[in-house]
């Protein structure tokens, strides 16, 4: 891309309100990461899309040079405001902030998008709950897959960007293999730079997901990047890779770590727990991060217990630096054509306890 090189298999952080929580961008880049995602719902009601392109864009006010991928909205729409209304034009909806009115349309998401100077464009679309019925699930699809030709054309509109910008579609359809087949057909026919799994890490549970892994990846073209939206612990990263998905993005990580929770080659620890109040280890033998080479599990334990920031700021880093680390991993086994012993022995190490 224009900003850099994004090497697959790849985890972009998640950056909401133009910030990754509890890290400096140049912080996140050191873990690693060669993109980070922006929310098109959280940005344009604060501070506006409007504003951030008078202030130069997304990249220059976040102080990010790399690319930057956005999602639609659609589903922060879904699920964070209480009063909205879907129409084949769009959805209307209550800003959860301060509860202000707001449209958002296929082109207006593209339009958005454009204003904030994004890498990767989302298409936009609705995110039903999997444990919907069929029917349901189906009539959403088919009006995202409508979206879906609505936002290739606002794209497509605005040449400028859209020379300088990839724009990618997004599979629907739960866990149902014959809508997820439809989805896939009408946006190969539309046409996109990359394609993205979406509806999934919606509750319906990692066996479930991974069913559905096992058939939607073939379906959409192998020589564009798959996006599995929204997705996840550790193990989810490491077999979704190995059906076949290139992409991912999650606040687990982040969120995590604000909560006390790290990431290890071991599995998942709690830092809060008594046990580590006078471990002066680090937090992962494994890890090469700064944090794992400074601080103790100690010093860790006593931040986060005491409710200090630098224990969030820490376990963020650390958690973010382990995710690039797997990534990196998982491109290197892939390489040199050893990824199913990569897994194994990772799922080995990660639940041995």
């Amino acid at each position: 891309m224009q900003r850099g090189e994004i090497r697959t298999p790849a985890f972009m952080p998640v950056g909401t309100a133009a910030t990754v929580k509890a890290m400096k961008p140049e912080t996140v880049r050191a873990t690693g990461a060669d993109i980070i995602l922006g929310n098109t719902y959280h940005l344009m009601l604060r501070p506006g899309a409007e504003r951030v392109a008078r202030l130069g864009g997304l990249h220059k006010f976040m102080n990010w040079d790399r690319p930057i991928l956005t999602d639609s909205g659609g589903y922060q729409v879904m699920s964070l405001s209480e009063l909205r209304k879907i129409t084949e034009e769009g959805v209307t909806f209550a800003s959860h902030i301060d509860g202000s009115r707001h449209n958002l349309t296929p082109e207006r998401s593209m339009e958005i998008q454009r204003l904030l100077g994004s890498d990767i464009v989302m298409a936009f679309d609705e995110c039903p709950r999997a444990d919907q019925g069929k029917d349901v699930i189906a009539r959403s699809m088919e009006m995202s897959m409508r979206w879906a030709r609505r936002s290739r054309a606002g794209f497509d509109s605005g040449e400028d960007h859209a020379a300088r910008s990839a724009l990618f579609g997004i599979q629907q359809g739960a866990l149902h293999e014959d809508l997820r087949r439809t989805s896939a057909d009408a946006l190969r026919e539309i046409g996109f730079d990359g394609y993205a799994i979406g509806g999934l890490a919606v509750g319906e549970g990692q066996e479930a997901m991974f069913a559905t892994l096992d058939f939607a990846p073939g379906m959409l073209p192998e020589d564009r990047p798959r996006y599995l939206m929204g997705v996840g612990k550790p193990d989810d990263l490491v077999g979704a890779v190995e059906r076949g998905v290139d992409m991912f993005d999650c606040v687990l990580p982040s969120r995590s770590g604000r909560n006390g929770q790290a990431f290890t080659w071991g599995g998942p620890l709690n830092i809060r727990n008594a046990k580590h109040a006078e471990d002066t280890g680090p937090l992962d033998t494994r890890c090469s991060c700064s944090v794992c080479a400074t601080y103790s599990r100690a010093y860790l334990n006593h931040l986060n217990k005491s409710g200090e920031i630098l224990g969030a700021m820490l376990m963020t880093e650390h958690n973010l630096s382990f995710y690039q680390q797997l990534m990196s991993a998982m491109r290197a086994a892939i390489a040199e054509r050893r990824f199913a012993a990569f897994a194994a022995a990772f799922r080995r190490d990660y639940f041995a306890k």
